[in-house]
């Protein structure tokens, strides 16, 4: 089994382009090439999210022996979430490990997912952009190597629409009501803002965007604008540093906190912690919850923490919202090799071969449970034509110390997004020239 901890490494090496191993690789392992940052504004996104990863490989690695005895190997290349670096990472990496295969790439990060596109496509190898990337990806016919998983950034924001009519009385009962989005200025930040003037004109509430310029550390004008503005909910679409802020500067300017809904990825303890008191009653969206009551986190506690061998510089991050979403998207990357395994055989796989894999993923009850993670994951179906699988979000608040969930799973309106998704998708095929699989031949 390889592991690789930058942690371990000094500064130089950990901001360079690659961190390898230095124990034996063999032809006969499974390959992640991780696409890593652990230095930079969002370093904590970037160490939750790849320890959490990184353990859960290391749990299957010494719970079963890797995948059907084929062990899992990785490493890591730092890309401080720069896109260029993050290009350079993948034509590194991409080809695999002494022998060892690819599987999927899991970049972590909008720009690269964009940048990186093109190349996983023509080397067919998965890009796995789970709760991010490309909305259009959903749509896995013209898109058949980019997986947006449980989450896209479309259903996303037609949840916490779906939530604050729920909030209100009724989606009837938005018409009036005023809404401001601040979002980060990146292609992350800026991609629901169509959709959200969609949903405004649907159901007719006013809506104000307002961007916060990367990374996010000076607010002040946005928040005086929504304090002249006095709308009844703001939607948070940060990342990194610019979440506490948010919550600081609405203090200041006497916003209430429970009245701010943030995304995806603002929804941890390192978003919220840091702003202190100013954080109590933030209410935020979740496809997973953070704790350590799962089974499958007591095992890696047991096999990999309790043993010294955790990937987080700080166990006490361990159950956090990032570390628990890079186990979550672990368990969807070993699944992806174990379906794929069951038709193409017990061996290192191809990343075509992952790819089809992770088109056939199927967590019901049943499965869920089995993989000791059940309440962690959400059920979720994934196919040619659906390479989202989920859609749904609960509501978490915080109390000042921890998140509480608040709210029972909330369906975005899928209906409505996927005409958009296709007519999207239909666009960038014939930009690209591409034509669409028929899904209803894939088996």
């Amino acid at each position: 089994m390889a592991r690789s901890s930058l942690r371990a490494l000094p500064l130089a090496l950990a901001i360079g382009l690659a961190a390898f191993s230095s124990s034996s690789q063999a032809a006969g392992e499974q390959y992640f090439p991780l696409q890593s940052y652990r230095v930079g504004p969002y370093a904590a996104g970037g160490t939750g999210f790849f320890g959490g990863f990184i353990d859960y490989l290391q749990y299957i690695n010494a719970k079963e022996g890797g995948v059907n005895g084929v062990k899992l190997t990785w490493s890591e290349c730092e890309t401080e979430y720069v896109v260029e670096k993050g290009v350079e990472c993948y034509e590194r990496l991409k080809k695999g490990l002494n022998g060892a295969p690819a599987a999927a790439t899991n970049p972590l990060s909008v720009g690269i997912a964009y940048a990186t596109l093109d190349r996983s496509t023509a080397d067919k190898l998965p890009l796995i952009t789970i709760n991010h990337g490309r909305t259009d990806s959903t749509d896995g016919s013209v898109f058949p190597y980019v997986f947006p998983l449980q989450l896209n950034p479309y259903s996303e924001v037609s949840a916490i629409i779906n939530y604050i009519g729920q909030k209100s009385g009724g989606l009837d009962k938005l018409k009036g009501k005023k809404i401001v989005t601040l979002f980060h200025g990146s292609p992350y930040g800026k991609e629901t803002n169509p959709i959200l003037e969609l949903l405004a004109k649907k159901y007719g509430f006013q809506l104000t965007l307002l961007e916060v310029p990367h990374p996010g550390n000076e607010q002040q004008s946005q928040w005086l604008t929504i304090r002249k503005e006095k709308p009844d909910w703001v939607i948070l679409r940060g990342w990194g540093v610019m979440n506490p802020v948010a919550l600081k500067t609405a203090q200041k300017t006497g916003f209430p906190a429970d009245h701010i809904i943030g995304n995806i990825w603002s929804n941890s303890e390192d978003d919220a912690a840091p702003a202190g008191a100013a954080a109590k009653g933030y209410v935020s969206i979740t496809t997973h919850p953070s704790g350590t009551q799962f089974p499958v986190l007591q095992g890696i506690k047991k096999t990999v923490i309790d043993a010294g061998k955790g990937n987080l510089a700080d166990p006490k991050r361990f159950g956090n919202v990032y570390y628990n979403l890079g186990v979550v998207n672990g368990i969807l990357n070993v699944e992806a090799v174990r379906v794929a395994q069951a038709k193409f055989g017990a061996k290192p796989l191809t990343g075509e071969q992952v790819r089809w894999g992770f088109e056939h993923i199927k967590f019901d009850e049943k499965r869920l449970k089995e993989v000791g993670a059940y309440g962690l994951l959400q059920p979720l179906k994934l196919s040619c034509s659906d390479h989202e699988g989920g859609g749904a979000v609960r509501f978490q608040q915080w109390d000042g110390k921890q998140w509480k969930v608040i709210s029972d799973w909330v369906q975005a309106d899928r209906a409505l997004l996927r005409p958009i998704i296709e007519t999207s998708s239909k666009a960038y095929a014939k930009e690209k020239g591409i034509t669409p699989r028929d899904c209803s031949k894939e088996s």
